[in-house]
């Protein structure tokens, strides 16, 4: 970490720690709370785990700026993910099924990113239908990523960890979208 990142995680810490409206750790686990319980895919230590991580969530005053910084948090994570399979695509593969489905994934991630865009523009206006259904086609990327390596049954993914991670990220972020909607 440069010293100037360091400094800037350390001002930000110290300025939300003494902001007495800010109970950012509590919404965060009461976010996580209902995530996990209104949705079975999300764990609720992987939500606290990624929330905790970023340090932007530790000056989060209520669940519409969570909501944001859980959609940036899963954008993020796809953005690498997709880097990481332009990696794998550099190397040599000699198995041509495998680099057809990192391929098609790179293409559905590729795609992803643009909707990410278009999720965050709908979720700040408050059009949280739209956010939904852009949140649910990123989840679904994951799947049919994954989908993929499994249709030869002799072939493992090199990609499972990262489309879990996406999956249960961005089924963070619907979850929240999703209380915003019924909180309208």
């Amino acid at each position: 970490m440069s010293p100037s990142s360091f400094l800037f995680l350390s001002l930000t810490i110290f300025l939300c720690s003494f902001n007495p409206f800010v109970d950012a750790n509590n919404l965060i686990q009461q976010t996580c709370k209902n995530c996990s319980k209104n949705d079975p895919n999300i764990s609720y230590k992987f939500c606290t785990t990624s929330f905790q991580s970023d340090h932007r969530s530790q000056c989060a005053q209520n669940l519409e700026e969570l909501g944001l910084i859980a959609i940036k948090i899963s954008r993020h994570n796809v953005t690498n993910t997709s880097d990481y399979i332009k990696r794998l695509l550099k190397k040599k593969n000699s198995d041509p099924f495998i680099k057809e489905c990192l391929e098609d994934c790179l293409e559905v991630y590729s795609d992803a990113i643009t909707t990410f865009r278009e999720a965050i523009r709908d979720y700040k206006a408050k059009r949280y239908e739209d956010c939904n259904f852009k949140l649910s086609s990123i989840i679904d990327a994951s799947t049919t990523c994954e989908d993929g390596f499994k249709q030869k049954s002799d072939v493992n993914s090199p990609l499972t960890k990262r489309n879990k991670n996406v999956f249960q990220l961005s089924a963070i972020a619907l979850s929240i979208v999703n209380m915003l909607n019924m909180l309208k």
